[in-house]
């Protein structure tokens, strides 16, 4: 019995010195942001079972890990913290930048938006003069978020092309007989197509992630920090090129089952180990020739030792204005959203693209409309869309239509044909952005992208624009832009693409080209309005 009394009190010692009104307030604070946040953490959970982030989960510990080191460098405050001002602001853009993300159903934004409260909340916590010096583990919870739609695919496609040309590159260099266009690596007795899975972005992220930690852990200077950091991308892509090259060959000797199944993941696991490595003996090569002569281990900040001291610290936390004030303002946040009725979004009437007039002025559809390929048409992730060829005489070159429609382009949206074209094999030779307003008659804008690609021999003039509600729109990012306004103000996630195209002959010049291009564009406007709709435009 005589134990079992110091005991209990003992456990009443510990609950009573974890439990304080520190705690109470920044546990409300938490599950109240979490709550009015939650579309962003759902999204980071759907992110997280993609192969490209995959890693995600392990960075929010990392960068606790990171956080508690740091921590050790600063003593505990025992007098008053009267610079926590700056943390109410942060925290408040973050409210202001997740509130967008929620009325714009862009679960990316809430979920970016989560960073910059974990800032404020450190800030808060600890004041401006220690809290700002946590930016590092802040800084590396980046890496776990995904990436901009938009952003994604340009990037995805730009490594792609690279990671090919280097692939083949690779390959000439071990006299391998190979062709290259666009993705398409042929190999003579196959073609090997570099996917999205193969443009190194699932290595990349978890890498730079790496490339971080391994440079906040390093003691060296800060040039050698900024290589480290660097040197992650370019070390991804050539590894990525060489597993490309490998993978060429073993298809050449061996056949494509043989990238199938465990030598294809086997394959990708020593292609990421070496990538590792190589930082390694990056930062021991910088070493060698440093003033300060010492080996990688001294370089390196491994110490580990109390962290867990530093984790109690977060009893320490006072119940301070400003943590109260932030825990109200997110419990307000929270019940506001939850009370307040919000505005659905608006199902658009359209009419079909089968019902797209077959004759424009002097110009007539040609067959009938071609279907895409299914991998294509996978990644185009339309809700419609139109791929036709108009045709005016038989002295006349024809025009390709193809337009697409979205009814919600929150999750992929449009796909921008800078992206695409590249992919297919088409070398974009000259772009620019126009406004041609003025020669369409337009009292809005009218930006129209125009662009000259070639594929050998063949070169094509193409005009492209995407429709956002009434506005007509070069510019992808815009666009972007353009569809979280219209979503907020008036629960509007659709759009389009439009795209026209045609061959430029031998014997004629650009100009002649230009002057279809305009002819069509000039025909098709009467029409586009009805199945690509504005904000007043119905179908009729």
């Amino acid at each position: 019995m005589s134990s079992t009394v110091p005991s209990t009190q003992r456990y009443y010692q510990v609950v009573s010195e974890f439990f304080t009104w520190g705690m109470f307030w920044l546990a409300i604070m938490v599950a109240a942001t979490f709550f009015y946040f939650s579309e962003g953490l759902a999204e980071l959970l759907r992110a997280w079972q993609l192969p490209e982030y995959s890693h995600g989960p392990l960075i929010p510990v990392l960068s606790a890990l990171l956080f508690l080191r740091q921590l050790k460098e600063y003593p505990v405050t025992t007098g008053p913290v009267k610079d926590r001002g700056p943390g109410i602001i942060v925290v408040l853009f973050a409210v202001l930048l997740g509130t967008i993300g929620k009325l714009a159903n862009t679960a990316d934004l809430v979920a970016y938006a989560l960073i910059l409260w974990v800032g404020g909340l450190l800030l808060i916590s600890y004041g401006w003069q220690t809290g700002r010096n946590f930016w590092p583990p802040v800084l590396h919870l980046v890496y776990m978020l995904p990436l901009p739609a938009v952003i994604y695919f340009k990037t995805t496609t730009s490594l792609q092309l690279v990671s090919s040309e280097l692939g083949v590159w690779f390959l000439n260099l071990m006299s391998v007989p190979v062709y290259l266009e666009g993705n398409i690596i042929d190999l003579g007795v196959t073609k090997l197509h570099v996917a999205e899975a193969c443009s190194g972005l699932r290595y990349m992220f978890p890498i730079l992630s790496f490339s971080y930690i391994f440079a906040v852990l390093y003691r060296g200077p800060k040039w050698h920090k900024a290589v480290l950091l660097l040197s992650a991308v370019p070390i991804t892509i050539v590894m990525n090129s060489v597993r490309i090259a490998i993978a060429g060959i073993i298809v050449n000797v061996y056949g494509v089952e043989w990238l199938e199944g465990f030598t294809h993941f086997f394959e990708g696991w020593v292609i990421f180990i070496s990538c590792i490595i190589i930082l390694f003996l990056l930062a021991r090569i910088m070493l060698f020739f440093n003033k300060e002569k010492m080996s990688l281990i001294d370089a390196l900040d491994l110490d580990t030792e109390g962290l867990g001291t530093q984790l109690k610290r977060v009893t320490l936390i006072q119940p301070s204005t400003a943590l109260v004030s932030a825990t109200v303002v997110m419990i307000a946040c929270a019940l506001t959203w939850q009370a307040v009725p919000h505005s659905e979004e608006q199902r658009i009437p359209r009419e079909s693209f089968a019902q797209f007039p077959r004759t424009l002025g002097a110009w007539e559809l040609v067959g009938v409309r071609r279907t895409l390929d299914p991998n294509i048409a996978r990644v185009l992730a339309a809700d419609d869309y139109h791929d036709v060829t108009l045709v005016r005489d038989s002295d006349t070159a024809p025009v390709g239509l193809f337009m697409a429609w979205y009814y919600d382009q929150q999750d992929d949206g449009v796909h921008s044909p800078e992206v695409c074209l590249p992919g297919a094999g088409w070398e974009i030779a000259w772009l620019e952005r126009a406004d041609i307003a003025t020669e369409m008659q337009s009292a809005s804008p009218f930006k129209i992208n125009k662009a000259i690609i070639q594929k050998g021999q063949q070169r094509m003039m193409v005009y492209y624009w995407f429709k956002q509600n009434n506005r007509q729109l070069a510019w992808d990012i815009a666009a972007k832009f353009w569809l979280t306004v219209d979503t907020v103000r008036h629960g509007r996630p659709d759009g389009g693409i439009v795209r026209l195209t045609t061959i430029i002959g031998q014997n004629e010049t650009e100009a002649d080209a230009e002057v279809r291009l305009k002819e069509v564009l000039t025909e098709i406007q009467g029409s586009v309005s009805r199945f690509i709709p504005g904000s007043t435009e119905v179908d009729k």
